[in-house]
Formats: C-alpha cells, structure tokens, sequence
C-alpha cells in the first residue's frame, strides 16, 4: 500500500476526456491539476486553443478536436460516427506513444466508453463498469426506474409527453415540480432547438405547458419530479471511486450550499462533511450495481420521513471533485490514476470541513438567493471567507482563471445580441453538423 503519494509511479500519461462542448467545464481543469502537480504527463482534449483547460501550465500536450464542438454526442449520429470517434481516440493514443489513463468527464463521453471502448483498451486505462449501466445511471427517468427496481429511496417522478400528462403529474404534486430532460448529454441547443436547461424548477401551470412544448420542439425527452423542500444543510452530494476489485474508497460526502441555478443546478459553493449513513447509502448502492469508476450522486434529505432521496447519479466525475480528499491529498481522480496503473493505497479518512467555490457561477446564482431572501449580502461576503479550493483561480496556474474571466466577458457582452444572428432562427436537421475524421484531431505542440 502507498502511505504516501510522492511514493507513486507517475510515468503513466493520463488523457482528460470531454465531449461537452461547454468550455467552461470546470472538472477538466481540477483533473490536469490534480494530476499534474504530482508529476503526471496529462493531455486535454479541448474545443480550441482559446479552452480556459487548455491553458494550463501542467499539461504536457493539447489536443484540438473541432469536431465535438458543438456535436451531437456518438450515441446520436450516424453508424459509424462511434467508430470514426474510436478511430480519432487511436491516432491520439499514438501520437502519445505509449499507453494512458483515461478519465472521462462527462456522461457522453463515459457512456461512449462504456459501450464502444472495447477496442481502445490496448492503447488506454479506464475503468469497466458494466457495458449498458452508465446511460442508466446517466439518464434521469432510467435512475428512477433502477431505484424503484432496487427500493432506493427517490422523489415520485414521471415521463411528461403531453401537456395532459404534464399536469396530470401536476395535480398530484402541487407546484413547484422538478423538469428534467431524460438524457441531457444529447440536447445541443442551436438553430431552430429552443435552449433548454437539463433541470428546471417550475411553479405555474403556464411554465409546464412552455416547458413541455419547447421539450416536443427540441426533441428532447421531459421526467417531472416531486419537489421536495429544501433548506440549510439538507442538500447532499457523493462522490466515490469503484476499484476493479469493488471496493469504493475513497468515498466523500458533502453539504452542496449554493447552485448555480439557485436549487437546480451545479455546485457552487459547496462543503466537505462526513456523513457514515449516507456513505454506507452511496457505497451499498454502488456495490450492488456492479458499478466501476468515479461517481458522483446528489441527494437530498427529507425532513418528513428522514430519508436521504437520490435525484442523480453521473457515471463520471463531478465537477466539483477538488472539494474532496483523504488525509494522504488522495481525490477520486488520484485513486482512479492509481488503481487502473495497478497502485493500492491504503485507505484514509477524508478531511472534514473543506470549502470549494466556483467563482464565475456562485455570484449569478447568490443574485437569485438574494431575491429570495434566502441570502443578504453580508451573508453571502462572510460565505466567502475560508475557501480552501476554487474552480478557476490557482497561485500556480493562473492563465486558466484569465480566460475563464474573458470568456465570461465576452459571453455577457455578445449574449444580448446572439438573437440578431443572420439565420438564429432557422431550423436545421438535428444531424447535420459536420461529421468527426481522425484528420480534424491534431496535436498541439508541447506546453504551448
């Protein structure tokens, strides 16, 4: 067992892996760093040179791949985009020379893995969970239904395929109701598909019969889900890492403190606190599943039947992963790296009271707490003190935080005019993006 990390074998490269075209996903970077700083050669894939990741000083190499930019996901397109895709991961495999690890950082890409990965596992390391559970776990209505099947505690939910069943659901569970796309790794939003969020709060009957049209319009699944009341301390999350051998260590637990959107959406502001039951809950699940990987579930508690109630499991890593370590600076991202390189650690307990921020969203979401007056501002400026993590700001890697910051400027400054784009309203057909081919995908040179 390694009793210390400076003791690991870390020859073998690792490969971050994202087909979410959103460049500002915050848990690729935590990976290059995370990996990086013990000494790791990492390589990102990103969308363009001008990716906040794909600045960072502990990348050993960058590659472009413009295809995925915007893409509608492998399991979407064509019969062979999954092939072509394969074939691109190959030619990345050889221009690195030698075999890596790699760690998939969103559900299209885990799912990818998961069922078109066999023939890569020559020329890279990553986990086997089993083949069809990743798109179970990753699809909102298909989680529900697995929990049923294993009595999983979970808020009542159902598929909403017209405005009839919409408020049928409704009627049952009073506003406000959870709106869930039932595979948010597929939606693009673009020309002609209205933009949709992956999980809406929605609390008049006129906003459910909106929500339900633009989801028929976008092609794109709804699960309506109870609501259940939050409060202070009663939003959780899990993340863990499932070894070959089965055993899930570490396993972390933590109070999500602010979303960005406000109650609906990605960590903001989040807090690390042991919890041994809902550990046990997560673990217990896992293992029953057969899982194998990094996971990340969130959870909320129920104050009236004093149950922890699973609302998602991603069968990847969370973006908020740096929240979490053990007492030896182990994350799930450093256990996977060990475990697919065949290096044991001996097990640790995590460290309690860690505070992680990101911070171009925890202020967009703090303006929907203010309004609410669930937040004031002295609160929210004393909520700042004591971060011991952020998603973007590094001492050691700063050139990711400024192109985070220009990018969110430019984002603020272009959006109000995005609706006056010549052919914004046009519609197209969802497959006509431009197909993906091995000659796209190109490296870039060395710490550049």
């Amino acid at each position: 067992m390694l009793s210390d990390l400076r003791e690991a074998d870390v020859s073998t490269p690792a490969v971050v892996l994202k087909f979410d075209p959103n460049m500002l996903h915050h848990g690729g970077l935590g990976v290059i760093r995370s990996l990086g700083r013990l000494g790791v050669p990492v390589y990102g894939v990103h969308e363009g040179r001008w990716a906040p990741a794909a600045g960072s000083r502990y990348l050993a190499g960058r590659f472009f791949w413009p295809p995925l930019s915007g893409q509608q996901p492998p399991d979407q397109e064509t019969p062979d985009q999954a092939e072509r895709i394969g074939a691109g991961l190959l030619e990345l495999a050889a221009r690195i020379g030698r075999p890596a690890v790699l760690l998939p950082t969103d559900d299209a890409a885990a799912i990818f893995l998961a069922e078109h990965g066999d023939p890569l596992r020559e020329a890279f390391l990553f986990a086997e969970p089993p083949a069809d559970l990743p798109r179970q776990l990753a699809g909102k209505y298909s989680l529900f239904q697995l929990g049923q099947e294993l009595g999983v505690p979970s808020p009542r939910a159902m598929l909403a395929g017209s405005v009839m069943e919409a408020a049928y659901f409704a009627a049952l569970t009073g506003f406000p109701v959870i709106g869930k796309l039932t595979a948010p790794w597929r939606h693009r939003s673009g020309p002609g598909r209205p933009a949709l969020r992956s999980t809406m709060i929605i609390r008049t009957p006129e906003e459910l019969r909106q929500v339900v049209r633009d989801c028929a319009r976008g092609h794109a699944g709804l699960m309506l889900q109870e609501y259940l009341p939050g409060g202070p301390g009663q939003d959780w999350f899990f993340h863990g890492y499932c070894a070959a051998s089965g055993r899930c260590a570490p396993a972390f637990t933590g109070v999500k403190d602010r979303s960005y959107p406000a109650h609906a959406g990605l960590t903001s502001l989040g807090r690390a606190v042991p919890n041994a039951a809902l550990r046990d809950q997560c673990t217990g699940l896992l293992g029953r599943l057969g899982y194998r990987g990094i996971a990340d579930l969130d959870l909320r508690f129920d104050p009236r039947d004093g149950q922890y109630k699973l609302l998602d499991c991603n069968p990847r890593l969370g973006a908020q992963f740096r929240l979490f370590t053990d007492r030896a600076g182990v994350d799930v991202a450093r256990a996977a790296y060990l475990d697919l390189t065949g290096q044991p650690i001996a097990p640790r307990e995590m460290v309690s009271g860690r505070r992680f921020l990101v911070e171009n969203y925890d202020p967009l979401g703090a303006v929907s707490y203010l309004r609410r007056g669930e937040l004031g501002p002295r609160s929210w400026a004393a909520s700042m003190r004591g971060i011991d993590e952020t998603a973007w700001f590094a001492r050691d890697d700063l050139r990711p935080f400024w192109l985070m910051c220009l990018r969110m400027g430019w984002r603020a400054v272009s959006r109000p005019f995005a609706r006056f784009r010549p052919g914004a309203a046009a519609a197209g057909p969802r497959g006509s993006a431009p197909r993906a081919s091995t000659a796209e995908f190109h490296k870039v040179g060395e710490n550049t």
